[in-house]
């Protein structure tokens, strides 16, 4: 997809610091508790969270 937007990055570095405990390595997973944890209107901002939090996850555990 590309390059992320800013807004996409910053928002899913803060929801890691605060809510480190409720992400997984899974992506449907990851969008629930994006639901759960931020008020986010758009369905595509969502996914693009979720997204870069489970790719962040996902490369740590390397």
């Amino acid at each position: 997809m590309g390059i992320k937007p800013s807004y996409i990055k910053n928002l899913g570095e803060e929801l890691l610091v605060k809510h480190q405990g409720r992400f997984s390595k899974d992506f449907e997973e990851n969008k629930q508790a994006v639901a759960g944890v931020a008020v986010i209107e758009s369905k595509r901002v969502r996914n693009q969270v979720a997204g870069y939090i489970t790719r962040k996850i996902n490369r740590r555990k390397r």
